[in-house]
């Protein structure tokens, strides 16, 4: 009785051990699927919803990143701030929200700062973010007085935060759209700028103290595209060729160049008072879809690094994920050259990335059906660089398949001399009717071969054409994980090199 006793028992132990197993493997499973499209080296929190990055600022060795934060869902919601750090720009640690909305209205987009000689009082070194309340009762009044900007100051580096007693710093004048504070020091004049969408143009003020602000100017109401109400503005320089340039940035919703949301620049001068652009040409900084609402990092010193949200409006409350919607492009460096006479922006991931790409290995493709169509394994879902150079200008194009019918496919086309992504059989596309398409961005460079940097997450892809002079980005929501890609080129022509440059997982 004893050794049957023994053996009922260990028999019982092992069935629930099993069944144990049976309902860890099925969790796994379920959050698998949950989490399929999960980023590995782009931000996105852990729950809930996300827009614009925004309160971008670096000191003692961290870049802080806010973002717009919907805590109590997955679709576009009541504002506050997100927090989110790090030393490498890639290993995140979402902090705390930092910025609650409050009686004046819910927390929109702004910048920070650090008031390094305590103009605004709050201390030495006080990282003060400056932001959009936006008042839901008074919008509901029809008054179209419901944004204003208010500040905050934090004296332990972002950890806490408190309200300036005073807010709004900026009342309201009277225009529906006013928002997105993005301020710097100018040196020069010694003063803050704050640079502020206005509608359909972009408004600069200036302040002593962060505090009192005064109008000095009015831009863009007669350049740039205006196919929608202007948003997200960031004024800084670059230097090409040893001169100093003023770049204005601005998004625009809709309006961009393949629909939706978008982000446009402008090159100029400005003198404290005023920009004055040196063209009246539409300048995009991406020519995918999903890369909008970009802004650069304050307090980084010669380097201008960008980060911007990586979705579009048309589609941004729609797209299939389910724990979180929303996230971050890759960073990318900013610098500026003259091509053809025309000063472009070229942006290109930051070096950073490199400390996170494993052995390359040239991709060796193997014989197709035809002589110009050949095709190589990759590792099943796992997120990498690809770096290629053509022998010449000769139309290609590369499908990254996965294990069911899904591709998505970039390339270029000579014929129009442009680059393109084609998202139309790329997965889900179910959720949007206008997901489904086929983007351009124009070839700029005169090179008479291509190089290009791409990069492939578990839903994204960023190509950076010619050393970044046409970039484009686009997200897609594949059934199954990549494992192939397949090259088309012409007969005589084709790839130098293509090498293939897996990426650890970072998030």
């Amino acid at each position: 009785m004893k050794n049957k006793f023994i053996t009922a028992v260990i028999c019982s132990a092992v069935a629930l051990i099993g069944l144990n197993q049976s309902v860890a493997i099925a969790q796994r499973n379920i959050n698998q699927e949950v989490e399929k499209y999960r980023p590995a080296f782009h931000f996105t929190p852990k729950a809930h919803w996300m827009n614009d990055p925004n309160g971008m600022v670096y000191y003692n060795g961290t870049y802080h990143l806010f973002f717009q934060y919907h805590p109590g869902g997955t679709t576009w919601g009541p504002m506050h701030w997100g927090h989110a750090v790090s030393n490498d720009l890639f290993n995140w640690l979402e902090k705390p929200i930092a910025l609650y909305p409050d009686s004046l209205g819910a927390i929109f987009s702004g910048s920070a700062v650090i008031d390094k000689d305590n103009t605004a009082g709050f201390g030495k070194n006080a990282m003060v973010a400056i932001f959009t309340h936006h008042n839901q009762k008074i919008e509901n009044a029809k008054t179209g007085l419901h944004q204003y900007q208010s500040i905050a100051y934090s004296n332990d580096e972002g950890n806490t935060w408190t309200k300036y007693k005073g807010n709004p710093v900026l009342p309201n004048p009277g225009i529906t759209d006013f928002r997105d504070p993005k301020v710097m020091w100018f040196e020069q004049g010694k003063k803050w700028i704050m640079t502020l969408a206005t509608k359909d143009r972009i408004t600069f003020y200036s302040s002593p103290n962060l505090k009192q602000w005064t109008k000095e100017s009015d831009f863009g109401a007669t350049q740039g595209a205006h196919g929608g109400v202007w948003e997200c503005p960031d004024l800084f320089t670059l230097t090409v060729n040893g001169k100093k340039v003023w770049v204005l940035l601005v998004s625009i919703n809709p309006g961009g160049p393949n629909g939706g949301s978008a982000t446009q620049y402008f090159t100029g001068s400005f003198n404290g008072h005023e920009f004055v652009a040196d063209s009246k040409e539409e300048k995009w900084i991406d020519y995918g879809t999903d890369n909008y609402a970009g802004v650069t990092w304050s307090n980084t010193g010669d380097r201008r690094i960008f980060l911007g949200w990586m979705n579009n409006w048309l589609y941004a409350n729609q797209v299939p994920t389910v724990a979180w919607r929303g996230a971050t492009t890759v960073p990318r460096e900013l610098s500026l050259s003259e091509q053809n006479g025309r000063l472009l922006i070229s942006s290109l991931p930051v070096k950073e990335l490199s400390a996170f790409l494993e052995k390359p290995s040239m991709l060796s493709l193997g014989k197709g059906s035809t002589q110009n169509r050949k095709t190589a394994k990759i590792p099943s879902g796992k997120p990498f660089e690809l770096t290629l150079e053509t022998k010449d200008l000769s139309s290609f194009s590369i499908s990254l398949l996965s294990s069911g019918s899904d591709k998505v496919i970039f390339g270029y086309d000579k014929v129009h001399n442009r680059f393109f992504i084609d998202r139309r059989n790329a997965g889900d596309t179910s959720f949007n009717k206008e997901f489904s398409a086929v983007h351009y961005g124009p070839r700029i460079s005169k090179s008479s071969s291509i190089s290009m940097k791409v990069l492939i997450d578990a839903a994204s892809i960023e190509v950076f054409a010619d050393n970044g002079t046409c970039v484009m980005t686009d997200i897609f929501f594949p059934k199954k994980p990549i494992n192939s890609l397949e090259v088309l080129t012409n007969k005589g022509s084709g790839l130098k090199t293509l090498k293939y440059l897996p990426l650890k997982r970072i998030n």
